[in-house]
Order: C-alpha cells, then structure tokens, then sequence
C-alpha cells in the first residue's frame, strides 16, 4: 500500500499486490478499491501485478473541492500509472471505474497499455439525449442526488440491494456483501460522491471509445439494474477498434458469488492473451 500525489497537491491510495506485468483497476461509485480485493489477491497469485486506487474523494484518498470530474480522474489514473513507471498495463474498470480508463486512454492514450477490460462499464453515456434516446432520463440521476443529499447511509443501504441483484428471486447475496458495500459507500466524502454523480450519468464517452487501439474486453450483466446492458456494452462494442463482448445472462451490476469468479477467470484468461 501507498500513496501518489498529483499535480494539485491530491493523495491518492492504492494497493500494490504481486509481482509480474501490471493490472491496474479502477473501482466503481460510490466504492473504492477493496471492491476489487477478491481479483487483486487471484491476479497477484497468477504471477501479475495488480494494482488498485481509491478514487479522489471516495476510500482513503484525499478529498479535495476541486477535480471531482472525469477528466481529473483519469488524469489521476494517469499519476499512479506514470509514478509507478508501469508499461504495457492491463487496465480494468467497472461501472464509473470503466468510464474512468476510457477516458485516461482517450486522453493519454494507449502507449503505456496493452489491453484493456471494462465490465457493467457506463460508456458510451448513461444519460438519454437526442443522441442516445435509449438512456436514462435525467430524473433518475436526480433521484440518485436527492438519495444522497437526504442521507447517504440509508441510500446506499437500499442501493446495495439493486447492485447486488440482491432483489431478484433465487438471489444469494449475502448481508455481510451488502454490508460491506455500505461501508465502503459512507467511506466516500459527500461532496465527491454528489459530484461524481453527473460525472458518471452525463459523460459522452464516444470519441474515447473511437480512439482505443488496444484489445478490450467488454463484459456485462444482461440483469445489470444499475447500468442497463442495452444502452452500454453492445454500444461500446460497435464503437472500439478490438472490442470483444461477454455477456453474463442473469447477472447483476456488481460482482457477486458465482458471478464474480466466473469475471476473475475470464479476466485471467484475457490477462494472459
């Protein structure tokens, strides 16, 4: 464990587990990157290096006033991959964790990556438009807003029941996972979580999708409540140069029992190419 500091002064955490060529993972809202344990500890004990930050503003990173947008994100993406000195870097993104690698390698660019994974990933955008009539309308994210703003605690309680699918007939998700994704929440400071929040919804990831050149991996849950399947993957799909699509029948937003390990293996297995 560590910490990078970016051009504007912010601390940003992350884990360093293994040794080997580089995964860096970036975590979806409003978590952090003990999301992504169960895949950091498979991935270092497979002989690779994986790497994982909390977002400014969410886990143990600072939490600044200022940066809570996608392109500070990405740029700070860009501070851990450019201080560690790591190269031909497999990035791994979910939900707003895929928006964020979309974006750093839209606006970086792919000389430091080899490859590159985005699962129940928010790309091409969330928000409905004149462009994209099948999203979401505006009022949903504002439901989100209000949820938080009217008490955060029991907000992410109730949303961890979506996100796990933890609301379907036949769901195992137990409490302690549900628990868990409540304490990572309340780890985030209010006022980055608020802000990330249009961040995630109202993006247009389009001309970053077009510009990736590397292989990547776009992987989703057709039961995705959170993120719906139709309006994202088969979109992003279309839009990349190397794009692939796995589809989980059945699976929710978040990684969960079976699911989750059927994701490490298939992560594993584009890893090694």
């Amino acid at each position: 464990m560590g910490d990078v500091t970016t051009t504007d002064g912010t601390r940003i955490f992350y884990k360093d587990w293994g040794a080997g060529q580089p995964v860096v993972f970036s975590h979806g809202w409003p978590l952090n990157s003990d999301a992504w344990d169960a895949q950091l500890l498979a991935m270092a004990a497979n002989g690779f290096r994986a790497i994982a930050h909390d977002r400014r503003g969410h886990g143990r990173s600072d939490q600044p006033s200022d940066g809570n947008d996608m392109d500070t994100y990405a740029d700070d993406l860009a501070s851990v991959i450019e201080q560690l000195d790591l190269r031909d870097v497999i990035l791994v993104g979910h939900s707003t964790g895929g928006g964020e690698v979309t974006r750093y390698m839209g606006r970086h660019g792919t000389e430091r990556v080899a490859r590159a994974v985005l699962l129940g990933a928010i790309p091409p955008i969330m928000l409905r438009t004149e462009a994209n009539p099948e999203g979401l309308p505006i009022e949903a994210f504002d439901q989100i807003r209000a949820g938080v703003l009217g008490g955060a605690s029991e907000f992410y309680r109730q949303l961890a029941e979506t996100f796990y699918g933890a609301n379907r007939a036949g769901s195992e998700v137990t409490q302690g996972q549900k628990d868990d994704f409540w304490r990572m929440g309340m780890m985030a400071g209010l006022k980055g979580a608020y802000e990330c929040i249009a961040q995630f919804s109202e993006t247009d990831f389009t001309a970053d999708l077009e510009r990736i050149d590397v292989p990547v991996l776009v992987a989703h849950g057709d039961d995705d409540q959170i993120v719906p399947f139709h309006d994202s993957a088969p979109k992003s799909v279309a839009l990349l140069k190397h794009g692939e699509l796995k589809v989980y029948p059945g699976a929710p937003h978040g990684l969960t029992g079976a699911h989750s390990a059927e994701f490490t293996a298939d992560l594993l297995a584009f890893a090694r190419g």
